[in-house]
């Protein structure tokens, strides 16, 4: 069945502990939502599928386990397979699974990115992302050893096949960058990114 976005985040709250990882998963969640909208899509489903994405990943930390694991606890749980499915989507090398709807391309190409820019706005001293652009972001990109997790050519790898499946190519790399920038901007509040930081 499907859930609900309060259970969403009771999922995200049992099972994961380090704020940095909840950041992680608020963020792909507004940026799913920033592009069901402008994709015509269910923008509260989209929000959902982002927020729930990596909730195993601090009991699997290891690409042996998760998702494959957290699937099977969404399955305990009475979570819709379409969930589990685009979950699983974003390891197709490990589960076999597919991107096949705009959500999975979608979710795969939000994910890398908004690590790049949480970690732009926190080297700030203001750790406002308001104050964060693209050509900030740009500048990061370029030193390989800011954010070294990020995998520059996976990020653009995957926004090639979003850009494909649901843009019909025309989403250029940095005008995804730029929009998931300003999803993530208009949430600053909720990412803890609104300068509240800049004192501690």
């Amino acid at each position: 069945m499907t859930k609900s976005r309060e259970e969403a985040w009771s999922l995200v709250c049992d099972y994961v502990q380090d704020y940095g990882l909840r950041r992680h998963m608020l963020a792909v969640s507004v940026a799913m939502r920033w592009y069901a909208d402008r994709l015509g899509q269910d923008v509260d489903y989209w929000g959902i599928v982002g927020l729930i994405h990596d909730f195993d990943w601090e009991i699997h930390p290891n690409l042996d386990e998760h998702p494959i694991k957290g699937a099977d606890i969404l399955r305990e749980q009475d979570w819709d397979e379409a969930t589990i499915r685009t979950i699983l989507s974003h390891y197709t090398e490990g589960t076999g699974v597919v991107r096949e709807q705009p959500v999975d391309f979608a979710l795969m190409a939000c994910d890398e990115i908004t690590g790049l820019i949480i970690a732009t706005a926190l080297v700030r001293p203001s750790r406002d992302i308001g104050e964060v652009t693209v050509k900030s972001v740009r500048n990061k990109w370029k030193d390989r050893r800011f954010a070294a997790g990020v995998d520059r050519d996976h990020v653009t790898a995957v926004t090639a096949e979003f850009s494909q499946a649901c843009f019909e190519g025309q989403l250029d790399l940095w005008d995804h960058i730029g929009n998931v920038l300003t999803a993530m901007q208009a949430e600053a509040n909720v990412l803890e990114l609104d300068g509240r930081l800049a004192a501690s």
